[in-house]
């Protein structure tokens, strides 16, 4: 099946750019890349694909670093006799060839006029995190698991649409939080959503879910440096669905692995963009650094994946809302995974934001900068007055707007803390929370008396 990525467009972008690199297209594994490359393809006379999982493909980039010699041999071992400039070259799984990546910037130098991408997944965990890419001489994208609007072009193309009309209409609110509730369920995986557009049965689906999972473990654990190693990961694994919000690295999983142990493994998985590491901050200003000395939240690939492991996916049928589900675990996820996937920098990660002191604990589900404000967001259902650690957030900041995230319709409205400070909360279905940054324009643009009073 063919879905719509909105990754397509960069693409097309980066074909015709005066200053075009080759591209690096980053990503887990099983999310699409090489499907999305292929695809793209179709914008070219020619395409050439190597994949350097197989020997010969791999001996074949390696032969020689003098490129022209190097395309020539590549042309004529795949019997094309055309310009440079009418193909597009593909490097799928260029994890498995240092020496390729580096080739890279000699394709940049030397045959700028060819396109060249390279697909790969576990880059700096094959490689490790110190290992130094061409820098200035490629560019880099990411391709996550499918998010809703790209579940939604797949699935039902006029509720894509509704999806981008502003503001939100309110007889399109029941259909789309039903639609969302859905891909909650099963996720982003391509090769799940195939299924299920297809079968329209979960049931269906869990040798799918497991051998994606299986997949996983076997692609990490090999990159294991010794047998205990190995044996870590695969416990954090097995058991990382089970922890609560947020983790502490000794005893993970009820075990008795060290904290040290724990780490490195954790790191590995982090890497591997399977399991990653969430870190709070407790700053307020742009940047935002991680505060790396407070417990973390562990964030999976994919949210169809985190509830297979949970074995919930049919409590979450027919459900309402899904802020209360495992605590509030799931649509954390789902929030963040939203926006993940709305980034092109494989290392982004939202934030949390917490204050912890003797008196008095505070912890802000997400913290997200939008030009150079940080927007505190509350992923909860219930009255406003609440949301006591979003009042001490916005207690302490220099703006007055605020995002509840929640089941409910869109509104916005003044309130005020519990303390007595005045501020703007916008009331966001989280069916539209990859929609954040048109709804913030608006917000911020057109909310601004509290902020013209305390300038006055």
């Amino acid at each position: 099946m063919q879905f719509k990525r909105q990754l397509y467009n960069k693409l097309l972008n980066w074909k015709v750019s005066e200053h075009r690199k080759p591209l690096i297209l980053r990503g887990a594994r099983q999310v699409g890349k090489t499907t999305l490359i292929r695809h793209f393809s179709e914008n070219y006379s020619y395409f050439i694909e190597l994949n350097l999982e197989k020997t010969a493909d791999r001996l074949l980039m390696e032969r020689t670093d003098n490129i022209n010699d190097l395309l020539n041999i590549i042309f004529l071992e795949k019997g094309i006799d055309a310009e440079w400039e009418e193909c597009l070259l593909f490097i799928d799984e260029i994890q498995r060839s240092p020496t390729s990546i580096q080739l890279l910037r000699y394709f940049y130098e030397e045959a700028p006029q060819l396109h060249v991408i390279a697909a790969g997944s576990l880059l700096e965990f094959s490689f490790g995190e110190n290992y130094s890419f061409p820098v200035g001489r490629v560019s880099f994208l990411s391709l996550h698991p499918l998010s809703f609007q790209e579940f939604l072009d797949a699935k039902n193309s006029v509720a894509a649409k509704e999806l981008n009309v502003f503001p939100i209409k309110e007889y399109a609110h029941e259909t789309l939080k039903k639609l969302f509730h859905e891909y909650a369920i099963i996720g982003g995986m391509p090769e799940i959503i195939s299924h299920f557009i297809e079968t329209g049965n979960i049931s269906s689906l869990v040798t799918v879910y497991n051998e994606l999972w299986r997949s996983y473990k076997d692609d990490v654990e090999k990159y294991g440096k010794n047998a205990s190693d190995r044996k870590i990961i695969r416990h954090i694994m097995n058991t990382a669905a089970l922890e609560g919000d947020r983790i502490k690295f000794e005893g993970f999983g009820n075990s008795a692995y060290r904290s040290r142990e724990v780490g490195e493994a954790i790191k590995s998985l982090d890497l591997a963009r399977v399991i990653m590491l969430i870190y709070p901050v407790t700053n307020m200003q742009v940047p935002l650094f991680p505060n790396l000395k407070k417990s973390p939240r562990l964030q999976f690939l994919d949210g169809g994946l985190l509830n297979h492991a949970l074995r919930i996916q049919h409590e979450m049928i027919g459900i309402k809302d899904l802020n209360p589900l495992h605590k509030g675990r799931i649509i954390h996820q789902l929030v963040s995974q939203e926006l993940i996937s709305l980034q092109d920098d494989p290392d982004y990660r939202p934030h949390f934001w917490v204050r912890e002191k003797k008196s008095t604990n505070a912890e802000v589900d997400v913290v997200y900068s939008y030009k150079n404000i940080i927007i505190p967001i509350e992923i909860k259902s219930g009255a406003t007055g609440k949301l006591r650690s979003l009042h001490q957030f916005m207690d302490r900041a220099s703006h007055f707007w605020a995002v509840r995230c929640y089941a409910g319709k869109f509104t916005i409205e003044k309130t005020k803390t519990i303390a007595g400070k005045e501020f703007y909360l916008m009331n966001l279905p989280y069916y539209l929370i990859s929609k954040i940054d048109m709804y913030l324009d608006y917000f911020i643009k057109n909310y601004t008396e509290l902020e013209e009073l305390e300038n006055a």
